[in-house]
């Protein structure tokens, strides 16, 4: 089985994205990293210190893919104008778009990411939008350029896992681009589900980070989202509601 991601046409090595924030130091953070046998971390262009104050993760990163993020934006121009920031500080035109709609949820708005997508996408970026799980979305944001979709498994941080398993499954099943399964995600069996759900990838920060062994956690999503890949493309059992046995009643003893 090939297991490569392929986004915009480059293969990632990993189908597990880790994100940057969150964890109690530095040295645990790059640990759990490299646990997690990630190719592409993501990171806030607005949290980083591009001049090299105070923690240096950039550096410390060498020799990942970046994924700049727009955390944080509520509107289309503000992300546009972080994307180009990101852009120019950090020389990679890959960016994860964040427009978030509502603060307590951190619901994205449609509308604003689908305005910042086209604008993005004619600008030459290679777009992964955050968005919620709505099929109808997903769809409008591959047809304008998105390089991949990345619904939310459900709320940022939340750790509730996949919470409309339904939905992701048309989503992965309908998809023209990658399917990146972004938030939401608590725990290993989670990454499981989602990439079984048909997932390409499955994108994850909170789980890893404030884990009470980051490393370990790390190395469990990694064994899960490879896993879940493997499972399915190896194909499940039809679902029964009745017992089947494996075993032939021909030949038992006293038969």
């Amino acid at each position: 089985m090939n297991d490569a991601l392929i986004i915009a046409g480059e293969h990632i090595p990993s189908r597990l994205l880790i994100g940057t924030a969150g964890y109690p130091n530095q040295k645990i953070m790059v640990d759990a990293i490299k646990a997690s046998g990630a190719a592409v971390v993501t990171l806030s262009i607005r949290r980083i210190s591009l001049q090299g104050h105070g923690s240096d993760t950039i550096g410390l990163l060498d020799g990942y893919r970046f994924l700049p993020n727009t955390a944080g934006c509520e509107t289309a121009r503000d992300a546009i104008l972080t994307a180009q920031l990101a852009r120019e500080a950090l020389g990679t035109n890959w960016i994860k778009l964040e427009v978030i709609g509502d603060r307590e949820t951190l619901y994205p708005d449609a509308s604003e990411l689908l305005e910042a997508t086209r604008v993005l996408v004619d600008d030459g970026f290679v777009v992964l939008p955050y968005c919620s799980d709505d099929p109808v979305l997903c769809q409008r944001l591959a047809d304008l350029g998105a390089a991949a979709v990345m619904p939310m498994g459900s709320m940022i941080g939340s750790g509730m896992g996949v919470a409309n398993p339904a939905n992701l499954e048309v989503i992965c099943r309908r998809a023209t681009v990658p399917v990146i399964v972004d938030a939401g995600i608590g725990t290993a069996s989670d990454a499981v589900i989602a990439m079984e759900l048909g997932a390409s990838g499955v994108l994850l920060n909170t789980a890893v980070a404030k884990a009470d062994d980051p490393v370990a956690m790390a190395h469990a999503m990694r064994l899960a989202v490879e896993s879940g890949s493997f499972a399915r493309a190896a194909g499940r059992i039809p679902r029964r509601g009745r017992a089947e046995a494996s075993s032939p009643q021909l030949g038992l003893v006293g038969s």
